[in-house]
């Protein structure tokens, strides 16, 4: 994606299979090549979106409205992907791949799958 042209973004923006938004598709295709950049200087996508784990304990949410939609560290992650070059990376969209990646365990404190995703989280966080 990241060598995509300018016949690329037209063809994409005539796939009915996809959201077909100019700057989505430009964001895109910038990001890929924010994170070939990012790899080039010996860094990774990965280790730079862990970094901004959150540090220390976190009570497990009750409930749905306990769930934040960004945190300190999801601004901080922003700001940092934006300085690297990434778009459409706002404080909400990080925290949502923080969630994704397994960096934040936001299952609510009664659901049954809590406990296992939280070993995940620690195992792949080196905390365990």
């Amino acid at each position: 994606m990241a060598g995509f042209g300018a016949r690329d973004t037209k063809r994409l923006l005539s796939d009915a299979a996809i959201v077909r938004n100019r700057a989505k598709i430009d964001a895109a295709i910038a990001n890929a090549r924010a994170a070939l950049e990012l790899r080039a200087n010996g860094g990774s996508l990965t280790d730079l979106i862990w970094s901004f784990e959150l540090r220390g304990r976190r009570r497990a949410p009750r409930s749905y409205a306990d769930v934040p939609a960004q945190t300190d560290e999801s601004r901080a992650l922003a700001r940092e992907l934006k300085a690297r070059g990434f778009r459409f990376v706002g404080p909400t969209t990080a925290y949502a791949v923080m969630q994704a990646c397994g960096i934040v365990n936001d299952h609510l404190a009664r659901c049954s799958v809590r406990g296992s995703v939280e070993r995940e989280r620690r195992g792949a966080s080196g905390t365990a």
